[in-house]
């Protein structure tokens, strides 16, 4: 994006909530964890967060019914006001 970024930082996403879920609805409910998850902590509305298609290929690369326990995300805030979500490395 052209514009400045205001905030970007690494959160470690805790996935145990999941657990509440049935067992063929746990990684639908892991993405919601984790949008909810960045609307707190990045004071945006859901509507304005993006999440990258890596994030949603690591819920799902053991099946619907095993999402992870947590996963790390780099999130990067924009001056409009759009959270931008992608998967932070692990180097």
């Amino acid at each position: 994006m052209a514009e400045d970024i205001v905030k970007e930082q690494i959160y470690t996403i805790p996935l145990r909530g999941v657990k509440v879920a049935p067992r063929w609805k746990r990684a639908n409910k892991a993405m919601s964890i984790i949008r909810e998850y960045l609307e707190r902590h990045m004071k945006v509305e859901s509507d304005k967060i993006k999440i990258d298609k890596s994030i949603n290929e690591r819920i799902w690369e053991r099946g619907c019914e095993k999402p992870p326990s947590f996963i790390r995300v780099r999130a990067a805030k924009y001056a409009d006001g759009e959270v931008q979500a992608e998967l932070a490395e692990n180097s």
